[in-house]
């Protein structure tokens, strides 16, 4: 069986689960539940946490995982990123007191700190300075005021939080996270089979089905608008003037495409979900 590592808890297991569930597995239905398997799927799921998920990964103890970009970079692990799986971003920024004049240069010598001192200190290292990491497992902001740091490095949203303590974000983005899919290396079947279910998960959230009717005339106006993955569906309907086209359009562009559609005389515009796809 394909031995597959899922978040446990926090803010990647939820959704996580939902997807693999909307990908056609069969996971927990008790949250204690440490270890599951989907016989019909080949297919064992073990529930750990999120931070330790690339180091099993890595190890080759476990085939594949569900876990950050940011983890998987912190964990120094040589399990390797297959596939981004578009939820639970994050953006890694360092802040400083504010009013304070610095430049990511200016960090050379200083304290840092961080829950991710794997991470923060490639990024250092990459640009050539040497810093001394402090880790903390969380609460980051308050190690300036509290005297431990002269800076820190995190996860920022809108930067309010950093506000509230003092600092105000400064130099270049460290990391653009989300969840990945990650692999050991080892070549297993059922590998392949859950990276091109995620894959069409992501498809059919990313797009929908449209239909629609439009005159001969007017139909390369209309494909241009919509023109598919290879290229929309076109049939002819029984008054040979018109055609029926069926197209997959990205979801964010549904009604600004159907108004442009509507703008070129197609009529009977119908929008329907997807629920699973293969591309």
């Amino acid at each position: 069986m394909l031995k597959i590592a899922v978040p446990n808890k926090g803010s990647l297991s939820e959704t996580a689960a939902q997807m693999l569930a909307e990908a056609g597995y069969h996971g927990r239905r008790d949250s204690r539940e440490l270890v599951t398997a989907d016989p019909r799927n080949g297919v064992e799921f073990f529930y750990l946490r999120p931070r330790d998920i690339a180091t099993y990964v890595g190890s080759g103890a476990l085939d594949v995982g569900i876990t950050g970009r940011d983890l998987l970079l912190d964990s120094e692990s040589p399990a390797t990123e297959v596939a981004a799986l578009l939820f639970g971003e994050s953006t890694f920024r360092f802040a400083r007191p504010q009013g304070t004049s610095i430049e990511l240069s200016d960090l050379q010598g200083a304290r840092v700190a961080t829950s991710y001192p794997g991470l923060v200190g490639a990024f250092l290292k990459g640009h050539g300075i040497t810093t001394s990491l402090v880790r903390l497992d969380g609460a980051v902001e308050s190690a300036v005021r509290l005297g431990v740091a002269d800076a820190v490095a995190d996860v920022v949203s809108t930067g309010g939080t950093l506000k509230k303590a003092g600092l105000e974000i400064f130099g270049p983005v460290i990391l653009e996270s989300t969840a990945v899919l990650i692999s050991s290396g080892s070549e297993h079947p059922g590998a392949e089979t859950l990276l091109r279910r995620l894959q069409g998960v992501l498809v059919a959230r990313q797009y929908v089905l449209m239909d629609y009717d439009v005159p001969v005339a007017q139909l390369d106006a209309a494909v241009a608008l919509t023109p598919g993955i290879e290229s929309p569906t076109v049939s002819p309907l029984h008054d040979r003037e018109w055609v029926a086209v069926r197209a997959m359009v990205p979801r964010t562009d549904t009604n600004q495409v159907m108004d442009a559609l509507y703008a070129v005389g197609a009529r009977a515009i119908l929008v329907s979900p997807i629920h699973a796809a293969r591309i």
